[in-house]
């Protein structure tokens, strides 16, 4: 489902992902953690091509990419963000648009999805996020949490392949990043692919099927959540998991 091979990618001087290499089967969950800075948003933004790279090669979803694609290849980025999904930290959904407009706009434009269809699977994904009853709100009417689900149900209405999410529980409180991750269970059960960015030790260790750790640029420790979270092998991951405990007690 996604292969990464060799990637790499500088900002200026600074080298952010270096000759980072690896698999994702379909149906797989992976937990990309590790300390912040270390190239994790990065990698994920590289594989829906918001940030380009500077060596290496990505396949995801039947459609590769390389350095350097840009307006010459615009229908084959507008394919793949058909194909992969993206929920980042800030809600960003539109606030002049209903709850329904707001999921069923990409579809309607980009797919020419027949209005009448685009919100009878809108009012599905809706009821699949516990929101059937907030379909005719606005943003401002929700809470955090709510919106963030708003937010996952509009990256689902484009049928996606792989979901990614950019630590979409770290601008809640605890209440609400339970709803969310109540979310991601329920996508993970159901056998979507996906990769999250989190700080969440309960992800990792109950819901991800693989961890990968990331610093400086490349993916120090990949396995198991009972391997990489309980037994690391790496003096990163050991370092990075034992503060991520030591911050729940």
């Amino acid at each position: 489902m996604i292969s990464v091979r060799s990637l790499s990618k500088r900002h200026g001087t600074r080298m952010v992902l270096e000759n980072v290499t690896a698999e994702v089967a379909k149906g797989e969950t992976i937990a990309i953690v590790g300390p912040s800075g270390g190239g994790k948003s990065t990698l994920l933004r590289c594989l829906n091509y918001l940030e380009s790279f500077d060596g290496g090669e990505i396949e995801v979803a039947g459609i590769t990419l390389r350095p350097g694609m840009g307006s010459r290849e615009a229908s084959t980025l507008r394919q793949l963000r058909t194909r992969v999904g993206m929920v980042f930290q800030q809600f960003n959904l539109f606030p002049h648009l209903s709850v329904l407009d707001n999921i069923t706009l990409a579809p309607r434009v980009v797919r020419a999805k027949p209005s009448a269809d685009a919100v009878r699977h809108a009012r599905e994904l809706l009821d699949r996020v516990g929101l059937g009853d907030r379909g005719a709100s606005f943003p401002h009417e929700l809470s955090g949490g709510q919106q963030q689900r708003v937010a996952i149900a509009r990256a689902l209405a484009q049928e996606p392949a792989v979901m990614l999410f950019d630590e979409p529980t770290s601008a809640l409180d605890p209440e609400m990043r339970d709803e969310v991750m109540g979310v991601v269970k329920d996508l993970a059960t159901g056998g979507m692919t996906m990769l999250v960015v989190t700080h969440e030790m309960q992800f990792a260790t109950d819901i991800a099927t693989r961890v990968w750790v990331i610093e400086g640029g490349t993916i120090a420790e990949d396995g198991p959540p009972a391997q990489v979270v309980d037994a690391p092998r790496t003096a990163v991951a050991r370092e990075y998991f034992g503060r991520m405990k030591r911050r729940r007690v």
